[in-house]
């Protein structure tokens, strides 16, 4: 009889938690924004996947008699400074923006996730020593840390990703430590103990899809801020490098002929604004759609 006492709240609260992302998902589709925010993130995608069929011309092909030619219909985005197709440079960086962007995301996230778990569940000197590293992490600006890390490992795609990546977890450590510490005394957690769970088997099982609600905001606007950052490094000389077709190095050498050739600085820049506006407003529906107060 004590043994279905504890192993009921657990029950309930998977039941309580199934509902909840139920109610949050028809919550995020009445958000028209975020739903607009969504497509757009989709139809990168599909861009970024289908970018050898979409691109009407290669987009390293120099043609040096047709120098930052203007928009046209057979290239409706014009030429870059060395005669390349702008709008197949475009499509093709947008294979670069999402591939810095998830992927980077994707690091911070398992780090910051299983940083918090440990500090939040363990506490006591396991969560001094995690959270003095995370102070010391957030001390430091993280685009002149980044810049430092491309510096000595060279500016490769990957380089980049893993900078951006080992650099911007601490948020998720903070977050998810809140949740557990919040968690961890619960019913549904004691319980759990009582029956002999492991403790690997309670941060992962227990805790871990009740923490996941925020985390899952955070996601969308740090994929939007690892864009933004590898688009800076690029800008700036520390990311991806030329002939490679980033937005960010697009950007820069277009800016050099703002002038007399706007649109090669115009339509990457366009890109980058999209991009990052879209992750944004799905970011900001999936913070209301989680909300159980939320008017949606």
């Amino acid at each position: 009889m004590a043994m279905a006492d504890k192993v009921a709240p657990a029950a309930d609260h998977a039941v309580a938690h199934s509902s909840f992302w139920g109610k949050a998902w028809r919550r995020f589709r009445r958000h028209k924004l975020a739903m607009v925010g969504a497509v757009i993130i989709l139809l990168l995608c599909l861009v970024a996947i289908f970018a050898p069929q979409l691109a009407p011309h290669d987009p390293l092909l120099i043609d040096t008699t047709k120098l930052r030619e203007l928009p046209s219909l057979a290239h409706p985005m014009g030429r870059d400074e060395v005669g390349r197709d702008l709008l197949s440079r475009v499509i093709y960086g947008s294979r670069i923006a999402l591939t810095v962007g998830f992927a980077a995301a994707g690091i911070s996230l398992v780090v910051g996730v299983l940083c918090g778990l440990v500090a939040g569940y363990f506490g006591g000197w396991v969560d001094q020593v995690l959270m003095r590293l995370v102070d010391a992490l957030m001390a430091f600006p993280t685009l002149l840390l980044i810049m430092a890390t491309v510096a000595v490992f060279g500016p490769r795609l990957w380089t980049v990703v893993v900078a951006i990546g080992l650099t911007s977890w601490s948020v998720y450590a903070r977050v998810v430590r809140a949740s557990v510490l919040s968690l961890r005394e619960q019913e549904f957690v004691q319980g759990a103990r009582a029956l002999g769970a492991s403790g690997a088997r309670i941060l992962f099982r227990h805790l871990l899809p009740n923490c996941i609600a925020p985390v899952i905001v955070l996601v969308t606007l740090n994929v939007s801020n690892a864009i933004l950052t590898e688009s800076s490094l690029s800008f700036l000389g520390f990311g991806v490098q030329p002939p490679d077709p980033s937005w960010g190095s697009i950007l820069s050498t277009g800016r050099k002929y703002i002038s007399s050739a706007p649109h090669i600085a115009t339509f990457p820049g366009i890109a980058i604004t999209v991009v990052v506006l879209a992750f944004n407003l799905v970011g900001n529906g999936l913070r209301d759609a989680l909300d159980p107060k939320s008017q949606y």
